[in-house]
């Protein structure tokens, strides 16, 4: 499937109806940028990788139901990402084995809005992990890095979700996958060092969703 549709939200693409339409807080003139994202994200690793495909699919739920956190114009974006976030863990899309740098270059190559590659590329403290793996000045060069209550919630949707989509306290995610990868694992040397930001990150959203904070 090309992916190029995502320049264009409004090209009359048909909505279909699913859980995820049920608790979209966006209007249905976004939904075609959304049914793309998840229409890709399907084809990518619903076979491919199906526990991967059970979180994104969660990721992307729980995007839904936190929405508010976000400008309305932003929400389509956010949901789409949060589709997206992992595609580059796809078997065919591996280049460098760092899936945030692997799906940002892909959808970019797919002419997917590079706002939403960046996202995908800088996704939950990406970057921090970019240095662990002697990637950090690449993908900095590459893509930009958006400091906004968007990415803020893309974090909070994939940091409070398990591997096979349970919702977790984000203390409780990052438990997990430092118990998954081993304390001698490059992502667990990540996870540790990501940590104070990620709690920003789901605090910050958590306020917004609260209106406490812009």
């Amino acid at each position: 499937m090309s992916v190029s549709k995502f320049r264009d939200p409004n090209d009359g693409l048909a909505y279909q109806a699913s859980a995820v339409r049920s608790m979209s807080p966006y209007p249905d003139r976004m939904a075609p940028l959304v049914d793309t994202a998840r229409e890709t994200a399907r084809t990518k690793l619903e076979v491919a990788l199906p526990r991967r495909w059970s979180h994104v699919q969660a990721v992307a739920a729980k995007a839904c139901r936190i929405a508010a956190a976000v400008a309305e114009e932003d929400r389509d974006v956010l949901v789409a990402a949060a589709w997206l976030h992992d595609v580059g863990y796809s078997p065919d899309l591996i280049d460098t084995g760092f899936h945030s740098l692997d799906g940002g270059r892909w959808l970019r190559r797919e002419h997917v809005d590079e706002r939403i590659a960046a996202l995908v590329a800088h996704h939950s403290c990406a970057w921090l992990e970019a240095e662990e793996r002697g990637l950090g000045d690449v993908l900095v060069a590459e893509f930009p890095r958006e400091e906004s209550a968007v990415a803020d919630a893309l974090c909070f949707s994939d940091m409070t979700t398990g591997p096979d989509g349970q919702d977790f306290e984000v203390s409780e995610r990052l438990a997990e996958i430092r118990s998954r990868y081993g304390p001698d694992h490059l992502v667990t040397r990540f996870i540790i060092k990501a940590e104070p930001e990620i709690g920003a990150a789901v605090r910050r959203t958590e306020s917004r969703l609260a209106g406490r904070v812009p």
